[in-house]
């Protein structure tokens, strides 16, 4: 190789590339000179051609490096010149060529080369950079390794110099080309990743640019290789905080980890999202408003909640500073997934698709976060604290997880998620267990017993499902039994339950409850014993129930325990527990009354798992029940033996009719065991009778306890009220006899129903000739109970005060007995205990019904044809039917009401209570025959009192079973087993009685729609509805029978709510049919009738029969331009007596149509980002959700504004008038939020207002808000009219609060609307009125009378909108001032400062200064 020197101008000395590579060593070592040919401009290509030549060795790398190092050097020690500056250009440009032809090897040595470049390219021409730049963005395309990359680090550097110098023409515009270009190429996922992390040097980006990168960065990170993403996503952290947005970022990333299907994730997927968490986590360290962004992402849009987002929000909870704040939101979050869930399905008016879509939110949000506990192992220990914090934070949410129907939703609500994500957290860490079980003990501990029966239910899973990993930690277990005395009674209870699956595997834990309940059975508090025992009886059925299972656990234990620990436990070898626990509950013998119950009650379960206990069992009761039942000399039942008096207070010691029902079933249950073993299910339907003969091998204790029923049996029949309680004393008086003679009268009667319900087991199976005379016996024993109750309930009184103690009536009917409240307090929690079981069986009641149905039916029939020669036997017989009649409805409320206080898997709940729906048809029978039936009593005409008193009576009876029949309905919506009850009620029609007025022919036009319905649920409901309510309905509102009307308006609304759209509204044109055919002046009548019609026309024909029935109102009501009416002609239901009633359900109609528009309101603020953006569709075409809801919530408030408009003009009293002020402020508060939220922020595009809301701004403006102002005027002129009335000062007091609220709410309403009006152009306020001065003035009342207007509801003229400006006059001497207006506006009344001036209302205008007394009055807001 030759090259020429500069100043000699003769050929230069031939040269190679490997001499360069020496001259520029030497040079560097010894500072040597560089010979000037070699950097003359004619020597460049020669330099530039051994590169090429140089990529043809066999170490290409390491030569082309050598060369390139040494060409730099020399070039970077020589001073500057233009020739220099291009054969670095040229260098630059012909190893970058070379790289992408792949002739120099992409390796560390090219990278080392682009790094040299980068240092000394700022000595390059900006002009001459430019080909640099447009040689790297042209090969893009070529990028597909990770080396491909490398020259692109020259990009940024190059770009900074080509933007600050004023060399290249438009600078600025070129770097935005280069953008452009690269926005524009194809990224490689090679390339992807490289230009992420060389965004972070691009200084000079836009934030337009900017989010356009990172679109484009997330929309192709689908392709990157998961051994890339954790890299990707610490750049784009870094990004983040290099001033690329937050949000964005965040967002991005959560939605592409989000979206990852749970059916593609494996090992190596998790390790990938568990080292991102932790560069996440890390990244929230460093700049925690990175993780205030990943909050607030969650807080603002539930829509990006996925389990990703779970997951990150669990790794930012592990920074102390965000870790309340992170736990928080995770919890708003899914509350409010499941509350408006739970509200749109509920909401009537809201359309299906906004229905569907919170579905979808709330399984999306529940799926989210289970599968983030899922998936919590590989690499993600670090969040599983949070977890479990989050877990608990969850089970605590205890009002959150209630559900009050069973819903075929397929939701686990807060409650059980928590619980499940916990369960499975204790399956997958090990590390967790420990602190799973020791946040149990602390939170059982301390939290409210109604919080702690979750973390219990919690515990008792972990219990039966990993019993083994449980068995290490007994010693906290053991701690946590160590505070059993200090626990509420039910949560201890609970505890002791929920560990006896596990004592099987531990012995030691077994034999330290034993020792925890006898220290409890010797400590003072009744809870504590009631929990004691109760513990002892559910360790005791525990041990029956291994023994069933055929796991006798308790004997053998596999458990290794030590020998001191074994050394005390009992010895439980060769005999039962029962056995060796019999001192303990020997004890319990000599306790309360209420701890002896629930021993007889435990008794009674223990046998009904195994009935061969029966006989130690009995042999166990026999003893006690000798102290108080004799037979020698005489035959004696001790009474008062169970009665004491404590501290001067009466109460029960022994509940002998507890104990003698656990007696009865145990017997019956013992011989059912001797027989054959059948189902639980089947053992309330035996029939064995106690008055069989004796079996053989029958044991002497089953013997005495059968006799001396049977004994106490006969002398209850044939022996007299005061045979067993002492005459009545002096009404007058109240002594302590007095009270013991009432609690004797409490236990006889239990004893009764215990006679009872085995006389009604014997009458099940019994035949001809002994049915007859068991059915006397009942009607006998019916009649002393009868007896019995009016002794309990009437015979005594004190201070001219009834006293009584509440067993059965006073659970039967609340609406007559809340006046007795006081009086059951006083006989102690025995009479109150919801857990009480009753006495009577469901069967047992069952057939009473039926005999009493039977009885009944025959008595009526001997009635109607019978004669006046046998009218006194025909009387008699019907008196005692009435009697019986009415203890079976009694007893069935009782049972009915009690059925869902006891507990589901309560062995006593199967035998007591069984299949409770076969109530239900009896009940409906009976209602038909004691309407149908004929009067009672033959000779009205000589015994009117007692004819009154037969229809009275019949009337109760008629209301008692339609209140069973109620609740009973109401079960069947609370719980999934009796789905069957309305089947099997709208099975029973009402043939054989009289139905009147043509319903009969009604039922045949209602055949064919009822045909078409497919569901067969709905289709029994609906038969039910057409052939039993409505009958019933209409005949018992024709016998003015008001009360029973009512229950059944009631039963109707409640199915009808269960009804399809179509049949609801068929139902409430029913009901409206009935307001306009029917003239009914009880109000509460009246009001069931309205709210029925209402609720039942499917929105938005609610609202449209509430305004007819409220224009109806106006007239009945009256206003200031009409006098009232009698009543309504087109709904007659609407008259004097039933106005007020009327009002107030339409106004607590509106009350309800205001919370839904209040959740309405909060939703769309929450999605008015996406209104704000004017997205009117979404990703299918579709409207968005959030535009949706926003139609639909304009078109509730309109129907709203119309029937408040009707409410403005009446003459309203108190409270009506304040309740309708308050209403129309927090209306007004929706209204203006809802106005606030169309004004788009700064930055962003404002859209016109739609033509519905311009549509509701007006009729807002025009028959509401106007008409207001006159109704605040009228109210207060009444106020100065009547202010000497009594309480007035106090109604003045509270009208003068909510005043002031109401005028705020509509001009900070009509502030947004001005606001709006002027950034959109549109003129909202056109129909608005003048707003009132209020700060001082004088008002004419004669003034006001004569120009009030009534609002008109059609779109009449309406002043436009005045001048804001206001002056003020003096008038006479100066004390007196006049506000000066226009004369089209109307001034409205203000609230008064003082309340003990009388003050006049003045309405005076500027051009009109009559001479009237005026006052002078100053405003609140300046006192």
């Amino acid at each position: 190789m030759t090259g020429k020197s500069n100043d000699s101008g003769n050929p230069s000395p031939p040269i190679t590339d490997t001499e360069i590579v020496r001259l520029a060593q030497e040079h560097q070592q010894t500072g040597a000179a560089i010979p000037l040919y070699l950097l003359s401009p004619a020597f460049h290509s020669t330099i530039i051609s051994f590169l090429n030549s140089r990529c043809d060795s066999p170490s290409c790398s390491l030569a082309v490096t050598e060369y390139v190092s040494a060409i730099v050097s020399i070039i970077s020690e020589t001073p500057q010149n233009s020739s220099l500056s291009s054969l670095l250009v040229s260098l630059i440009l012909s190893y970058i060529r070379l790289l992408y032809s792949a002739k120099i090897p992409h390796d560390k040595n090219s990278l080392k080369m682009i790094h040299l470049f980068a240092l000394h390219i700022d000595s390059i021409p900006r002009n001459d950079i430019v080909s640099i730049v447009d040689l790297l963005v042209s090969n893009l395309s070529l990028i597909v390794e990770p080396d491909d990359a490398q020259p692109l680090d020259l990009i940024p550097p190059s770009l900074d110099l080509i933007r600050s110098s004023d060399e290249v023409p438009r600078a600025g515009e070129y770097v935005d080309s280069v953008l452009d270009r690269i926005l524009s190429s194809t990224w490689s996922k090679v390339l992807l990743v490289k230009i992420v992390s060389l965004l972070r040097d691009f200084s000079f980006i836009d934030k337009v640019r900017a989010r356009e990168f990172l679109e484009k960065v997330f929309a192709g990170m689908n392709g990157v290789d998961l051994q890339d993403l954790p890299s990707l996503v610490y750049q784009l952290l870094l990004l983040a905080s290099k001033g690329f947005s937050k949000r964005d970022v965040i967002e991005g990333i959560v939605h592409f980890f989000g979206t990852i299907k749970e059916s593609k994730t494996n090992s190596i997927v998790r390790q990938v999202e568990g080292t991102v968490l932790l560069h996440v986590n890390f990244a929230v360290k460093q700049d925690p408003s990175l993780g205030q962004e990943v909050l607030g992402l969650v807080k603002s849009d539930l829509g990006a909640f996925n389990h990703f987002t779970a997951l990150v929000m669990l790794s930012v909870a592990r920074v102390r500073k965000l870790n309340e704040s992170s736990i928080e939101i995770l919890k708003t979050a899914v509350v409010t997934s499941y509350h408006d869930h739970k509200f749109a399905r509920n909401c009537k008016w809201l359309p299906d698709i906004l229905k569907e879509e919170y579905l979808q939110t709330v399984q999306r949000v529940e799926k989210a976060v289970t599968r983030a506990v899922n998936e919590s192992n590989c690499g993600k220990e670090h969040i599983v604290p949070s977890i479990v914090q989050f877990g608990f934070v969850l089970v605590e949410s205890v009002e959150e997880g209630k559900r009050e129907e069973c819903v075929n939703d397929c939701l686990m609500g807060t409650v059980e998620l928590g619980i499940q994500m916990l369960k499975t957290l204790f399956e997958v860490h090990d590390m967790a267990r420990n602190e799973i079980i020791e946040q149990c003990k602390f939170r059982i501990l301390s939290l409210k017993p109604e919080q702690s029966t979750s973390i219990i239910k919690l515990l008792g899973l972990l219990v039966q499902n990993y019993p083994y990993p449980m068995l290490e930690h007994v010693t906290r277990l053991k701690e946590l039994l160590d505070y059993f005395t200090f626990m509420h009674g039910q949560v201890a209870t609970s505890l002791v339950t929920t560990l006896l699956p596990l004592m099987k595997f531990s012995p030691d834990l077994k034999g330290y409850m034993i020792l925890v309940m006898r220290k409890a059975m010797f400590r003072r508090e009744e809870t504590v014993r009631i929990a004691a025992t109760n513990a002892i009886i559910d360790l005791l059925l525990s041990e029956k129930q291994s023994k069933r299972d055929g796991s006798d656990s308790f004997q053998a234990s596999s458990s290794q325990a030590s020998c001191s620990q074994q050394a005390e436990l009992p010895c439980v070898m060769g005999m039962g527990l029962f056995q060796e626990l019999s001192g303990l509950l020997q004890r319990c013998l000599s306790q309360q009354g209420r701890v002896k119950e629930i021993m007889y009650q435990g008794l009674v379960k223990l046998v009904l798992l195994d009935p061969f206990t029966a006989r130690p069992v009995l042999d166990f009761l026999l003893p006690h029940f000798l102290h108080f039942y004799s037979e020698e000399p005489d035959f004696q039942l001790g009474l008062s033996c169970c009665i004491k008096v404590d501290n001067g207070k009466v109460c029960i010691e022994e509940p002998l009719d507890c104990l003698l029902s656990s007696v009865s079933w145990i017997l019956l249950l013992q011989q059912h065991g001797k027989t054959d073993h059948h189902s639980e299910d089947s053992l309330t339907c035996f029939g064995f009778s106690l008055t069989q003969e004796n079996e053989a091998g029958r044991t002497l204790s089953a013997e005495t306890f059968s006799n001396a029923i049977l004994k106490i049996r006969k002398l209850l029949r044939n022996g007299h009220l005061s045979d067993f309680i002492g005459q009545t004393q002096d009404p007058g008086s109240r002594s302590l006899e007095e009270d013991k003679d009432s609690y004797c009268a409490l236990i006889l009667s239990g004893i009764l129903e215990v006679v009872l319900n085995a006389i009604a087991i014997e009458l099940e199976n019994a035949k001809d000739e002994e049915k007859e005379n068991l059915e006397e016996e009942l009607i006998e024993l019916v009649d002393l109970y009868e007896s019995l109750e009016k002794r309990v309930f009437t015979a005594k009184h004190g201070n001219g005060t009834k006293r009584g103690i509440a067993k059965s009536i006073g659970q039967d009917t609340p609406a007559k007995t809340d006046h007795n409240t006081k009086e059951w307090s006083r006989f102690g929690p025995l009479i109150l205990s919801q857990d009480r079981i009753p006495f009577l069986a469901t069967s047992s009641i069952y057939q009473i019904l039926l005999t009493a149905f039977k009885l009944l039916k025959t008595t009526c029939s001997k009635m109607s044809t019978g004669s006046q020669n046998n009218g006194k036997s025909l009387g008699k017989t019907s008196t005692c039917c009435f009697k019986l009649v009415a203890f079976a409805l009694k007893a069935s409320l009782r049972q009915v009401k009690a059925f869902p206080l006891q507990r589901i898997n309560d062995p006593l709940k199967i035998l007591v209570y069984g299949d409770i729906k076969v109530l239900g048809p009896p009940l409906l029978k009976l209602v038909w025959l004691l309407k149908s039936g004929p009067e009672m009593d033959l000779d009205l005409k000589k015994s009117e009192s007692k004819g009154r008193k037969s229809v009275k009576d019949r009337e109760e009876q008629i209301y008692l079973s339609l209140i069973c029949l109620k609740e009973l309905i109401t079960l069947s919506f609370q719980s999934c087993q009796l789905t069957d009850l309305i089947k099997d009620l709208a099975s029973v029609t009402a043939t054989g009685y009289d139905l009147e007025n043509g319903m009969g022919t009604e039922l045949d036009d209602d055949h064919e729609l009822v045909m078409q319905i497919e569901d067969q649920v709905t289709k029994n409901r609906e038969w039910f509805i057409e052939k039993s309510v409505k009958p019933l309905c209409f005949e018992l509102l024709a016998l003015s029978f008001f009360r029973e009307s009512e229950i059944l308006l009631d039963m109707a609304l409640m199915i009808g709510n269960q009804l399809p759209y179509k049949l609801r509204n068929y139902q409430g044109a029913w009901a409206i049919r009935i307001c306009k055919s029917n003239t009914i002046m009880n109000s509460k009548t009246a009001k069931s009738v309205v709210a029925l019609a209402i609720c039942l026309s499917s929105p938005p024909y609610d609202l449209i029969v509430a305004q007819d029935m409220t224009a109806e109102l106006l007239k009945v009501i009256g206003s200031g331009e009409s006098d009232p009416v009698e009543k309504s002609e087109t709904y007659p239901i609407i008259n004097h007596s039933t106005g007020n009633t009327i009002a107030s359900s339409i106004l607590q109609l509106i009350e309800s149509v205001i919370i839904d528009l209040d959740w309405a309101v909060r939703k769309l603020k929450a999605s008015s980002a996406i209104t704000q953006r004017g997205s009117c569709l979404d990703q299918y075409g579709e409207k968005a959700p959030g535009l949706i809801l926003e139609e639909a919530l304009y078109s509730r408030s309109e129907a709203l504004v119309n029937l408040l408009s009707f409410f403005v003009v009446m003459n309203l009293k108190d409270p009506h008038a304040e309740q309708l002020l308050r209403l129309a402020a927090k209306f007004y508060k929706l209204l203006a939020s809802l106005t606030k939220l169309r004004i788009a922020p700064k930055g962003s595009k404002q859209f016109l207002p739609g033509i519905k809301f311009q549509m509701l701004a007006e009729i807002t403006c025009r028959k509401l808000t106007a008409p207001l102002y006159n109704f605040v005027a009228l109210m207060q002129l009444n106020q100065q009219e009547n202010a000497q009335g009594k309480g007035i000062i106090g109604r003045i007091r509270r009208e003068n609060k909510c005043i002031p609220d109401l005028i705020f709410q509509i001009e900070d309403y009509e502030k947004y609307l001005i606001q709006l009006s002027k950034v959109s152009k549109v003129n909202l306020l056109r129909h608005a009125k003048r707003s009132t001065a209020r700060d001082f003035k004088i008002l004419d009342s004669k003034k006001i009378m004569r120009e009030e207007e009534p609002p008109s509801h059609e779109p009449d003229q309406i002043n436009p909108i005045a001048s804001q400006s206001k002056s003020c006059e003096e008038e006479g001497s100066g004390s007196e001032k006049v506000l000066s207006a226009k004369s089209d506006s109307t001034m409205a009344a203000e609230d008064s400062g003082s309340e003990n001036e009388a003050c006049d209302i003045i309405v005076k205008t500027k051009r009109a200064r009559t001479r009237t007394a005026k006052v002078v009055r100053d405003s609140n807001d300046e006192s």
